[in-house]
């Protein structure tokens, strides 16, 4: 079929002027990236550290007190309260102003100095569980750490300073993101979200815009045929989903100081295979909706799925069989991989070869069934 490229170009312009027009269309355009970036960066972290914790000291000896101070210097525990009874700390727990509380029984110090085993108690607010968990390993490995030093401090008087027998030494090293910010993690996820959100939305009130407004019948009227009017209903979309991509790249980069280690041409590239997708799910919406409140209700129905399966909130190793097989079918699901893969660890398409064809077949696939569904017709 051949396609006049004139026609394409006018209704190009049409699209941007009547975008141009719609003040909320272009505050969504240039706001939404930014609010999205900001809240996800600084108000969505995983990172759990400073604790307010409350503390039941019954022992007075040196040792409870040097293992309080390891408490608090390891900058996961913040010791904000001292309470004089077991009731005290359930009140500060059952209110919320601690989540997790340290009770060290009177016989502690005495333990410690005669060898014996010493127990204390660690009370964490369950209500969280992403919150305790974190709780009970970081209070672990400080009271493995304290107990290790204990035993080496015992091996050496035993030895008399003599060579140490072997133990274990590791030393972990975290790659790719070695601080474990939760911030880099979210943002290249995030860039994702933004991508698909905004096309997809965009694009869902392409032709229902025209039935509400009445303009449909004069586009019908018109030489254009249908495969023109749906090139230049997707092309301004494709320049709006780019520029967002670089706005939120830029931002991510520059602002939240995330690095992009690997090559942003093969981003931007790979970026297109995704766009195609989105757009082509925004064109069958519009296809099949006959309000802009229909597009808008199916849209939604379609993004949070999207965001809650695809592994950019949830991990989704820990999702059951079945939900995890459903989230292979999301397109967001491969392309948060090369996100991550390109910004985070640098690689190259020969490790993102996959999602790539993975990509371009949803790309592909979902523009052809909505150019088939798409029709130059009223209702």
């Amino acid at each position: 079929m051949k396609l006049n490229i004139r026609r394409i170009l006018a209704i190009i312009n049409k699209e941007f002027i009547q975008i141009r027009r719609d003040p909320r269309t272009v505050a969504l355009i240039l706001l939404m990236p930014i609010m999205q970036l900001l809240l996800f960066g600084y108000g969505v972290s995983s990172n759990v550290d400073h604790v307010s914790t409350a503390v039941l000291n019954l022992d007075i000896g040196r040792q409870s007190r040097d293992l309080l101070e390891r408490f608090s210097n390891s900058q996961y525990f913040d010791l904000n309260y001292f309470a004089k009874s077991i009731d005290e700390v359930r009140m500060l727990v059952d209110k919320g102003s601690a989540k997790a509380g340290i009770i060290i029984p009177p016989d502690y110090s005495e333990n410690i100095s005669k060898g014996r085993t010493a127990q204390i108690q660690l009370v964490v607010d369950g209500t969280d569980p992403t919150t305790a968990q974190v709780i009970l390993s970081s209070a672990g490995s400080v009271a493995q750490m304290f107990s290790t030093e204990i035993a080496s401090e015992r091996i050496m008087k035993m030895t008399q300073g003599r060579n140490m027998p072997g133990v274990l030494d590791l030393r972990p090293r975290v790659w790719y993101n070695p601080d474990m910010n939760s911030v880099w993690f979210n943002i290249p996820g995030l860039i994702g979200i933004i991508l698909q959100n905004i096309t997809l939305m965009l694009t869902s009130f392409a032709l229902v815009r025209e039935r509400e407004r009445g303009t449909l019948e004069q586009l019908i009227v018109t030489p254009i045929t249908r495969m023109e009017l749906m090139v230049g209903k997707i092309i301004p979309y494709v320049i709006i989903g780019f520029v967002d991509l670089i706005l939120a790249v830029g931002m991510g980069t520059l602002w939240f100081k995330v690095p992009i280690k690997g090559n942003i041409l093969l981003l931007f590239g790979i970026s297109v295979m995704f766009l195609l997708g989105a757009l082509g799910i925004g064109l069958f919406i519009s296809t099949i909706s006959h309000t802009q409140l229909q597009a808008m209700q199916l849209s939604m129905f379609l993004i949070m799925p999207n965001i809650l399966l695809s592994g950019f909130m949830f991990p989704r190793d820990a999702m059951p069989k079945f939900v995890y097989l459903i989230s292979n079918f999301i397109p967001l699901t491969y392309f948060l991989k090369v996100l991550r893969g390109i910004i985070l660890k640098g690689i190259g398409l020969r490790y993102l070869l996959t999602e790539s064809m993975i990509l371009a077949l949803f790309g592909m696939g979902l523009l052809v069934l909505a150019a088939n569904k798409f029709q130059k017709r009223i209702g």
